[in-house]
């Protein structure tokens, strides 16, 4: 499959984007001094940000085997951001190598990794779409090309909600995208949260936010949980990170009960 085209003057290096500023929180290199000096603001007031974009990626990783050991062999990745080995499809092939792949990203940027870090192996695609618009990401000629909606999918949605704005409606979107899944599908979510720091904090590192190309929108437990609407969680239910199925003992630490993530898997009955 291939990549889309794009003009790199779509890439706007004038403003913090939030994926690029996730990629140096990771340890990337794939980002910008304006992405970079926003980040470090962000560390700053709140250190254990790093720690918790480590345990969201591990997360993921522990997710996508899951829904691939469960038989499903098609996954939407929404909001892929910045690739990170392993990636999405790296981790399912683990399982089976069949494993189809669509990532869908609203940044050009993404695009130009793309072709060289996730669609180079086949049964892969990268669209360039929003969303904010699902509708037109469903019928995304990639999308339609990779997988058959006829047999269960995996949806995820990790790290990209608290990017949609209240009044976007982040819960139409999910509902929307969701009710194209047939029974047997997979959700899996992540999502930032202020249940568990200062709320001066938050407003701190929230007026970062509102000078990059997406502002940010923490949620609470029961916020994220309804977005699971029609789906059954698997266990432990919506959790922080390090203690979704970690694959070893994990110290119930201070500082992991601490961590601004609340995450899961569900399953369409």
């Amino acid at each position: 499959m291939s990549t889309e085209g794009f003009e790199a003057a779509q890439i706007d290096t004038s403003r913090p984007h939030p994926a690029r500023m996730y990629d140096y929180y990771l340890g990337g290199q794939d980002n910008y001094e304006v992405d970079r000096l926003a980040a470090e603001r962000v560390i700053a007031l709140l250190p254990d940000i790093r720690l918790a974009a480590r345990e969201n990626r591990s997360f993921m990783h522990r997710a996508t085997r899951t829904v691939a050991s469960r038989g499903i062999r098609q996954i939407i990745d929404i909001g892929t951001g910045i690739p990170t080995a392993p990636n999405t499809h790296q981790v399912a092939r683990e399982v089976d190598p069949q494993i189809r792949v669509a990532y869908v990203d609203n940044d050009p940027i993404v695009s130009a990794y793309a072709g060289a870090k996730l669609t180079n192996e086949g049964n892969a695609g990268f669209a360039l779409a929003d969303l904010r618009d699902p509708k037109s990401l469903l019928r995304h000629p990639m999308v339609e090309e990779l997988i058959d909606f006829d047999r269960p999918v995996a949806l995820m949605l990790v790290a990209i909600l608290h990017f949609v704005e209240d009044a976007e409606d982040p819960g139409a979107i999910v509902r929307e995208l969701t009710s194209a899944l047939p029974s047997g599908s997979c959700l899996v979510l992540s999502h930032a949260t202020h249940d568990f720091h200062d709320p001066g904090q938050i407003r701190d590192v929230r007026e970062v936010y509102k000078n990059a190309t997406a502002t940010l929108t923490l949620r609470p437990h029961d916020a994220v949980r309804s977005y699971f609407g029609g789906f059954e969680l698997l266990e432990p239910g919506l959790v922080q990170p390090p203690f979704w199925n970690p694959t070893s003992p994990v110290p119930d630490s201070a500082e992991l009960r601490g961590l601004g993530f609340y995450c899961g898997v569900g399953i369409k009955p």
